[in-house]
């Protein structure tokens, strides 16, 4: 591994081997999702309690500071809506030189294992990471399975591992039952999604689950933005990541923080 994409790396993920990636790429999809009409006005509190930021070039161009210190994770995959049922059958949407001119930390592409669409996706992903290895650019797999397969160590274990194998440098997945055992068969650092948006106390508790199951870190977008107060809750996610608290501490700290 050259220098440069170890040094992005270390930027994503810090000395204790753990991140606290906040994502608000919701939009390419979604539109303007609840809690995200402002992205802006959503975004400037918080980014001085994440790790890293993941959206789109549109979002990043209109609403982040190119003053703003913060490593960036820049979605390259789309191709669907949220109105569309083959949700999830991606793309390459933008390109390697459009990331180096944003001086992105990493690349972030969706696959769909289990789908009757999968190998699109898998070949996608496989075009960016040749891409990206070639600069030096770490490349994040969003994985996802097919519908009716059960989000199960089985299966997310499945994706996970595959993700690995086409060489993602860090892969992103869902919490599930035995994740420990997710987390053993990938040999890159696996991030789990926040998902939909849940009582602030199941959605520390899922996260501390991840942590204790050997995960890196999360990556969570809608259980912080559209929290009732989400400055409080990315500090209390933020507890959990780098300082080890117990979900119960985790949710003191928010109701203590909530303005």
């Amino acid at each position: 591994m050259d220098w440069g994409m170890k040094n992005r790396i270390s930027r994503i993920i810090k000395p204790d081997g753990r991140t606290l990636m906040f994502a608000v790429d919701h939009g390419y999809f979604m539109g303007p999702t609840t809690g995200l009409e402002k992205l802006d006005e959503t975004i400037e509190p918080l980014l001085p309690y994440a790790d890293t930021l993941m959206l789109t070039r549109g979002a990043l161009r209109n609403y982040v500071s190119p003053a703003a210190d913060l490593p960036i994770i820049l979605r390259v995959s789309s191709g669907t809506s949220i109105i569309n049922p083959m949700l999830l059958h991606e793309g390459i949407s933008v390109s390697i030189e459009e990331a180096i001119r944003l001086n992105v930390s990493a690349v972030a592409f969706s696959i769909m294992v289990g789908a009757e669409y999968e190998r699109d996706t898998i070949l996608g992903f496989s075009q960016v990471i040749d891409e990206a290895e070639r600069y030096g650019i770490p490349t994040l797999a969003v994985t996802a399975v097919g519908r009716g397969l059960e989000r199960d160590a089985r299966y997310l274990g499945l994706a996970t591992r595959i993700a690995a194998e086409l060489g993602a440098r860090i892969v992103k997945t869902y919490y599930c039952e035995g994740f420990e055992s997710v987390v053993e068969s990938c040999p890159v650092p696996v991030v789990i999604a926040g998902g939909k948006k849940v009582p602030e106390k199941d959605a520390l508790q899922v996260a501390c689950n991840a942590i204790q199951s050997g995960a890196a870190g999360v990556d969570m977008g809608r259980n912080i933005f559209q929290s009732e107060d989400p400055v409080a809750m990315v500090q209390a996610v933020r507890a959990i990541v780098h300082d080890n608290s117990s979900p119960a501490e985790a949710f003191e700290l928010f109701n203590e923080l909530k303005r």
